[in-house]
Parts: C-alpha cells; structure tokens; sequence
C-alpha cells in the first residue's frame, strides 16, 4: 500500500487486474494479499475507481483520516470503505501484512443496495480493532477467497458473495445492537442518517445516472415524508451544519470529480448537478473554490 491513499488517487482509472471472461452485467470483484503493496518497494495499489468498495484487514499501525475524524490502527483492524466517503491512509510503511476485497454495487445488485448495512453508511463505524482470535477468522475467510476466485467452480462468485457477506455480518455483530438502540431513540439521528443516504443515492454521475434528481431541502423533505423544517432541525442537531450546507458539499465533490475525471464539458456537468444556467454553476463552483470550473480544470 502506497504512504497515503487519498480519494483523489483512490478515484482514478482501475489497473489492468480484472480476471478475464467476466460478464460486466455480473459486476466484479476481486482479492489480494496485502504483503505486494507494502513497504518499500511496494506496488501500486490496484482499483482506484470511486464505483470501488473496499474491506481490507490490515495487520501493523496505521491512522485513517476522515473529513471529521482521525482513527489510529493500533495493532489490527478490520476496514470497510465506501468510495463516496472521502478517506486517507496515513503511516502505512508500518503496516506488515493482511488482505483486502475489492467489489462494485454490481456485484451485490440482486441483493439491494450496499448502503442499507451500517458499515457503508456515512454515519456508520468503518474500523473495527480486532483480537488475535479474530485476525485468524478473518483471515481464514480471505484464504477462501483466494482459493476460490482462482478456482474453475462455474458458481465461484455466488459463493464469494457469501464469503463477502461474512466478513461484513462479521463486524456489524461485534456492536450488536449500539447504532439501532440509538437510531431508535434519537428520532434526529434517524432522520439525518436516511437523508444522507439517499443524498448519497444521487451519486456518482455516469453515463447510467446522467442528473441528479434531488436538488433542494424540500425535495429531499418530500422524498423522506417529513416535513422539511422537521428535516432541517433535525440534520442541524445532529451534524451542526444546515441541510443546504450539507448538499452543496456534496454537489461540489462530485463537480470536482466530474470535472477532473469525465470527459463532459462545463454544461454538461451544470446540467447533470442540477443547474438551469452555466452561469449558476460557474458562480456556485467560484464562490467554494475561488477558482472558475475550467481553471479548476486545467490546474
């Protein structure tokens, strides 16, 4: 694993590591030993793409930092990333050995989306320390990845989607019931962790979701059959930002994608983030990163 992992890197053109004869329809997955990607002559990091879940167990020290936390890696730990949620390794040269799956929303589609499991929510716990004990059960289960993704099973990805599965029910039970007992009495809680799923739900913007189809507070309100100034309080409790706040954020991290990584021109990303004028968009973009879109661009 490269020093510092950033979503910025994380979002770029997936390396050439896709096994042959996979039907694109069926999604994709794959895994690796850790060991290659550490220390210092590590490789690159394969499958930097934000369409990229990730569940890695990272045996040594490390810190992840998020937009509002820094977590420490003391010994061990199991890590559930979600490509939508902003991240970065930091420290890993003292990271010494472990696994980690990489998958698409494709690969789970017949099974519902990802972000109904806690671990792929925004307000969800993404690391899990572990024991002695449980590194040897995780990692028993990545051993039967390996030797079931270099099998020639017809029906090997059926039963690495039950390996996946393991892994994530795995880490949901060590805190059985903590985030449900507290969704079920924090009502703000509750209301704010639906409104940023289904602001994620939005995301990303590709050839199959060409605009996003909730733009403001109401309709977000409307959508979640609250009334929107019961939304409002209830995402102003619980984040300390306003719901504006919290969708203009997002709107301009995926403008910043959009316009670093797409090949579509400013008017196309206006459109598909929802603005009736390029000139909005241009003034929205400049007023947050006192840059225009095509400086942005083009630095």
């Amino acid at each position: 694993m490269e020093k510092i992992e950033k979503i910025e890197v994380f979002n770029k053109a997936k390396s050439g590591l896709i096994p042959e004869g996979i039907n694109q329809d069926a999604g994709h997955f794959n895994v690796f030993r850790l060991e290659p990607f550490v220390g210092d002559r590590a490789k690159p990091v394969p499958y930097r793409r934000r369409d990229y879940f990730k569940i890695t167990l990272m045996v040594g020290q490390g810190r992840i930092k998020y937009a509002d936390k820094v977590i420490e890696v003391d010994k061990q730990a199991l890590v559930f990333s979600n490509p939508l949620i902003p991240y970065e390794w930091e420290h890993t040269e003292t990271i010494r050995h472990g696994f980690f799956c990489v998958f698409d929303q494709f690969f789970f589609h017949q099974f519902g989306t990802l972000t109904q499991y806690e671990v792929f929510q925004p307000n969800g716990t993404h690391v899990f320390d572990l024991s002695d004990e449980q590194v040897t059960r995780v990692s028993a289960l990545y051993e039967r990845m390996l030797e079931e993704i270099n099998s020639d099973y017809i029906h090997k990805y059926d039963v690495l989607r039950t390996l996946v599965f393991e892994l994530l029910h795995f880490a949901m039970k060590m805190q059985p019931s903590m985030s449900w007992d507290k969704q079920q009495v924090n009502a703000s809680k509750r209301i704010t962790t639906m409104f940023l799923e289904l602001l994620e739900r939005q995301f990303p913007i590709d050839e199959n979701h060409r605009k996003i189809q909730l733009r403001s507070a109401s309709e977000y309100a409307s959508q979640l059959n609250v009334h929107v100034n019961h939304l409002n309080r209830a995402v102003k409790e619980t984040t300390g930002r306003t719901t504006s706040q919290l969708i203009a954020e997002r709107i301009l991290q995926e403008s910043k994608i959009l316009l670093k990584q797409s090949g579509s021109n400013v008017s196309e990303i206006s459109y598909s983030l929802g603005f009736n004028e390029v000139t909005h968009f241009n003034n929205f973009f400049k007023k947050h990163v006192q840059l225009s879109p095509l400086k942005f661009r083009n630095v």
